[in-house]
């Protein structure tokens, strides 16, 4: 990796290097106007590598694609998939969509807040916890709808959102331990 591209002189840093080689492989051409095509991609990429896309990330990226700071956090702010701030090891998100709100979005993130001690937008102090409101998770008939890290939990009642949690994570503890047995 090419240190004068490399942020904070991270070069030696795991997550870097595995993102600089993801872009690597991408063969962008600096000078090519069609450089851009492939961003998303990468952003997605990153977002996965470091579970954020923080600014010396955002930096980073645009010095290897030979673009603006401004073009890289640009594309960052308009899609709401990406996130500038760290989540919880556990991701939940309440769509807030239109049917998921008349049928009562709104009291089941409340209800997470409410349980975790936490806000919409915020990480428990664990790390282990962060609630998202999403404006469509695209699944209406199934309003209201909650992600619990990709995982969709359809029909929610507010009553059942402590039930979620805690099935949520026996069946998360379930697959760690059937992983490492493996």
């Amino acid at each position: 990796m090419n240190p004068e591209i490399s942020p904070c002189g991270e070069n030696h840093n795991k997550q870097f290097i595995e993102l600089g080689c993801y872009i690597d492989a991408l063969k962008i051409d600096p000078k090519s106007p069609r450089r851009k095509d492939t961003l998303i991609m990468t952003l997605h990429r990153a977002q996965q590598i470091f579970g954020f896309l923080p600014e010396e990330v955002q930096v980073y990226i645009a010095r290897k694609y030979n673009v603006s700071h401004a073009d890289v956090s640009g594309v960052i702010s308009f899609y709401n998939f990406f996130t500038t701030t760290p989540k919880g090891k556990t991701q939940i998100s309440v769509c807030m969509g239109t049917a998921c709100y008349v049928n009562g979005a709104e009291n089941v993130l409340n209800e997470f807040e409410r349980i975790l001690g936490i806000r919409a937008g915020e990480v428990t102090d664990d790390g282990k916890f962060s609630i998202d409101s999403l404006r469509c998770v695209g699944a209406c008939g199934l309003a209201p709808v909650v992600t619990i890290n990709q995982r969709v939990f359809g029909k929610v009642k507010a009553g059942e959102v402590r039930d979620i949690i805690e099935q949520f994570l026996i069946e998360e503890n379930v697959n760690v331990t059937v992983a490492a047995n493996a």
